[in-house]
């Protein structure tokens, strides 16, 4: 140890023999001292003449009113302090955005295809990482009217099988689940005040939300435990509507709720009968509009809403998507995104689809409450 590091410690030895410890009250200790005291006298007044209490009345209202005042600034002064210590900035109470591709149901029982993998990753990743108080997720499954949204309220239904000629087991898949009527009607607020018609409809979960989550959140080894809620898309083709849809629901991401956006980058049924024989090559436009979405999406924010607005206007565009309904997901996601910027995590195109996923945001912006 240094000479001058002994001094150092001397010195401070030396000052703690003798200080003289010093009685430290704080501003609700003090109100709580001259309650007592106000009380101890409004007895005394009491026994000794009751007229005193007339002027103890007027007195102790204006104790009180100020007690009230320093008390609300105290707690003010701690609540802003609070709320520093848990934020620190905007962005660390903010959930990130997923879009997942979904594929169809057989995803489910596909363990070995990549797109099952990366499903599994990016939930491990949600319920690791993110650990949402609830998730609210748009499918390409469900059109509600074409001005108006439609959330589902209900908090136990049962499954939709919205597809056709599967074999017969995979109409008896479960996923376990449960709804949420509060978070549902933040929603249908958040709506609301952006000006957008909706309204609450009890329906199960279609397939664009069930069997990706059975691959993201696999019950048995990573099960999500939160309620979901699901909200329907616009029965339009239009990019920028759906953008808006985005935008309306954004700030439930300050509250941890997670926003998830299910559809395809490229997802053209009608094109499979081609790609079938064993490692046929995928399609062109399941490469190139691939790419194009992944550079929409990347892009600066600012410049976002309208280069995804352009990609129904390529000439691939409707190839890629003879519907756009598995498209438009990813523009309500980009507009919940708000500011924060789009990554591409993975993508395979596949013969006529595509399994882009992507997230926006970063995950490390996210907070568990």
């Amino acid at each position: 140890m240094s000479s001058e590091h002994q001094q150092q410690s001397h010195h401070s030895s030396h000052q703690q023999q003798h200080t003289v410890p010093v009685t430290s009250y704080t501003p609700s200790r003090k109100i709580l001292l001259s309650l007592f005291a106000l009380v101890v006298a409004v007895l005394i007044a009491a026994l000794i003449d009751p007229a005193n209490l007339y002027i103890l009345r007027r007195f102790s209202s204006r104790v009180v009113r100020s007690a009230t005042t320093v008390t609300a600034s105290a707690t003010g002064s701690n609540v802003k302090a609070d709320t520093k210590i848990k934020s620190g900035s905007s962005s660390i109470m903010k959930t990130p955005v997923y879009f997942l591709s979904h594929g169809g149901p057989n995803v489910m029982y596909e363990t070995g295809h990549p797109a099952y993998k990366k499903l599994g990753s990016i939930g491990k990743e949600i319920t690791t990482k993110v650990k949402p108080d609830a998730v609210v997720v748009f499918s390409a499954h469900w059109q509600g009217g074409r001005d108006e949204i439609y959330v589902n309220t209900a908090e136990m239904t049962d499954l939709i099988y919205d597809f056709y000629g599967f074999p017969d087991h995979y109409y008896d898949e479960k996923y376990p689940n449960v709804g949420s009527r509060k978070v549902a009607d933040q929603v249908l607020a958040a709506l609301s005040d952006a000006g957008i018609e909706a309204k609450g409809v009890k329906r199960g979960l279609d397939h664009g939300v069930w069997a990706s989550f059975k691959c993201a959140f696999e019950p048995e080894t990573n099960p999500l435990n939160v309620p979901i809620v699901q909200v329907s898309l616009f029965n339009s083709e239009d990019p920028d509507q759906h953008y808006r849809l985005g935008q309306a629901v954004s700030h439930l991401r300050e509250k941890n709720i997670l926003i998830i956006v299910s559809g395809m980058s490229v997802h053209n049924l009608r094109d499979l009968r081609f790609t079938r024989g064993g490692n046929a090559p995928p399609l062109p436009y399941a490469v190139s509009f691939d790419e194009a979405l992944k550079e929409a999406v990347v892009s600066d924010p600012v410049e976002r809403q309208g280069k995804m607005a352009k990609l129904l206007d390529r000439p691939d565009a409707r190839q890629a998507h003879p519907s756009f309904d598995h498209l438009l997901p990813i523009h309500v996601g980009a507009g919940a995104a708000g500011d924060d910027l789009g990554k591409r995590l993975w993508t395979l195109p596949e013969g006529s689809m595509s399994w882009a996923q992507f997230r926006f945001g970063d995950v490390n912006a996210s907070s568990s409450l």
